[in-house]
């Protein structure tokens, strides 16, 4: 990257960070750290992310079903389906809430058989390894590549062995921002920043035109 490209890289990336840079999680409402409750949350988030439905929608139906009590998995496993269907629907997510409420019910309980309601077992299963994490966190029903994804991306804020994880979309929004498409070359891009505010941002910028050109508008405001 030259001199010139970083410099616009770096205004590009600031502006970002100043219209959109915040998680997806922050935003539903979870002060995500590494301990059980949080990291379940995010899981569940991530899988309503994932469906083809408009992330504020998503948002609002996690912040429902956490309102309701649902916020960790015994408590989602404890629930009936019907509880479950009326949070997703008092959040806007009619289209699919009853399938939902299935697979919400289903992952719960095999979080709670396969790693005892906890995630950072599967943390210490993947060892490191992307890849082991994301084929784990896919046994999930419901958490497919995608919410995979979304999961790694906004976890990496407090289990760093991830390293720098943008993910699909969020390479779609850098190619829309004129930022470089390689996950490199971005990690370059967002040293010294919050990498998981980054990526979420990325990819807000990927779902959103018009935030994307907002956030061009502002960086070639600041040369």
């Amino acid at each position: 990257m030259t001199g010139t490209a970083s410099a616009s890289a770096r205004r590009i990336t600031d502006a970002l960070l100043e219209e959109c840079g915040r998680t997806y999680a922050a935003e539903a409402g979870i002060r995500l750290r590494d301990t059980p409750q949080p990291l379940y949350q995010l899981l569940v988030l991530s899988h309503l992310l994932s469906a083809r439905i408009r992330a504020p929608v998503a948002v609002a139906a996690a912040r429902a079903l956490f309102a309701h009590g649902m916020r960790t998995p015994r408590r989602m496993a404890e629930a009936t389906w019907q509880q479950r269907v009326d949070a997703l629907g008092e959040g806007g997510y009619r289209r699919y809430d009853e399938r939902t409420s299935t697979q919400l019910g289903e992952g719960a309980r095999l979080v709670l058989d396969v790693w005892k309601g906890d995630l950072r077992r599967l943390r210490a299963e993947a060892d490191g390894d992307t890849e082991v994490l994301r084929a784990g966190l896919r046994r999930v029903r419901g958490i497919g590549p995608a919410g995979a994804d979304i999961f790694v991306r906004e976890v990496q804020a407090v289990w760093p062995e991830t390293g720098f994880w943008v993910g699909a979309k969020g390479l779609q929004g850098a190619e829309r921002l004129g930022l470089p498409t390689s996950t490199g070359r971005l990690s370059d891009v967002a040293r010294d920043r919050d990498r998981a505010a980054f990526a979420a941002a990325l990819v807000r910028a990927a779902l959103d035109r018009e935030t994307a050109e907002t956030v061009r508008e502002s960086a070639l405001a600041r040369k």
